[in-house]
Formats: C-alpha cells, structure tokens, sequence
C-alpha cells in the first residue's frame, strides 16, 4: 500500500476488522476500501446524513459519555490488532483486488502504454497548474494523456449523485469513452473514490484508483515522472 496520507490500510488490519454486510453514508472512500479487499455487500447511502435528515427519518444521537467509551472502545481494539492480539475469531478473510488499485508504477506504465484513460476528479484550475494545489509542498498540473472531470460534476446541485444517463453524458462530454479501460485519480486518492463511485452506477465495476493520486506522483523525480503544469519546473 501507498504510505501517502489518506490510503488504504493493510489487508491484515482489514480482515480483522470487517466480517459482515455494511452500510455507508456518503463515505465514498470507503466504500471503495470495501471492495478493494473483496468485501462486495456494502451499500452508500445516496445523499448522505442530510438526504436522510431532510426525508424526515429519525437521527440517533449518542450522549457524549457513550460516545468516549465507544471510542475509547475503538482504540483499544485497533491497539491489540497492531499488537498481533487478534482477540475474537476472524469470520471474513479480506481478498486483495489488485485490478481496483493502482500504484505509482503502475499508472507510468500506463502513462506509455495508454491502455487506460485517466481520469483526474480535482478542479480544472488545480489540474492545468494555474491554481494551487491544498498542500503547499505540491505543484498544480497533472499526469500526462489525464482527462479533468472534477468531481462536484457527479453531483445533482445536492449530495446526491445524478442519475445514470446524466452521469454518462458528464464523462462522455469530456471525451472518454465508456466502453474503454478507465483509471481515475485526484489530488490524495479521496476523490477519484466519487467519480470510480459514478462510472459504477453508470455499470462501469472494474474503475481502479490510483491511491497516491497527484501528491504521489508530484513528489517523484520529473525525469522518471513528467509533469504537465503551468509554471516550469
């Protein structure tokens, strides 16, 4: 795995961790950490906490002394696993699936290649390098042969995603063929997790995502890594 913030833990930590069907609530990063170690009954709560609030549903909400024990809970049971206490019996055995994670090597193979159209979820004005990227550290540009779609363009106006023919519209106005191999990156791997989200309901299932993304790849030598950015190096 990537040791880049904001990337996907070990396949150990995992199985230990996850053994039964899940619901998430617009967490798209980690609906995809799901299904990056096989873990395929899980569902993303289209809208999120406020979709839900304003359908009028109830809202549980925890008093802050039961909120501290659970954490506190939480940390404990983290704690004995990197400690290699694994406490009760595992009940699921995470499977890597290499196809739907992609590393820095990986995507300069298909930098040459192009077998893969790459798909990049940041702003336009991040991706051409003529706005600045959130970690000072890193240049604005992108990889090259990447196609801008930014995220928000997923979106309904609302937390929701547009439904499947107005998504489909969205990526072909940018130029990328459906029926073709898809790779999607962004910024640290977070949001590319949104656009992998939309081509899967469009019936796209096999989206990888570059897990260390931009920041990843900014940081390598541009001689072994070219850049496409605005300002020269």
């Amino acid at each position: 795995m990537s040791d880049r913030q904001n990337c996907h833990p070990s396949v150990y930590y995992f199985t230990t961790n996850m053994h039964e069907t899940v619901t998430i609530h617009a967490q798209f990063v980690t609906n995809r950490m799901f299904r990056v170690f096989g873990h395929n009954k899980v569902w993303v709560l289209d809208g999120g906490l406020p979709q839900w609030r304003d359908s009028g549903f109830d809202l549980g909400i925890n008093s802050n002394d039961d909120a501290i024990l659970k954490s506190k809970a939480a940390n404990s049971a983290v704690e004995a696993v990197y400690n290699g206490e694994m406490g009760n019996t595992i009940t699921f055995q995470a499977e890597f699936q290499p196809q739907l994670f992609w590393t820095l090597e990986k995507v300069a193979q298909n930098v040459a290649s192009r077998t893969h159209q790459q798909v990049d979820a940041r702003s336009k004005g991040r991706f051409d390098g003529v706005a600045p990227e959130p970690r000072k550290e890193v240049r604005s540009g992108h990889i090259p042969g990447s196609i801008c779609v930014p995220f928000p363009e997923m979106f309904d106006g609302t937390p929701r995603l547009l439904p499947a023919d107005e998504l489909r519209k969205k990526f072909q106005q940018a130029g990328i063929s459906i029926d073709l191999p898809i790779v999607v990156t962004c910024g640290s791997g977070v949001t590319a997790c949104i656009l992998a989200l939309g081509l899967h309901r469009i019936g796209k299932h096999d989206i990888p995502v570059y897990d260390g993304s931009w920041t990843e790849w900014e940081a390598q030598p541009d001689s072994d890594y070219p850049k496409v950015t605005a300002i020269a190096s």
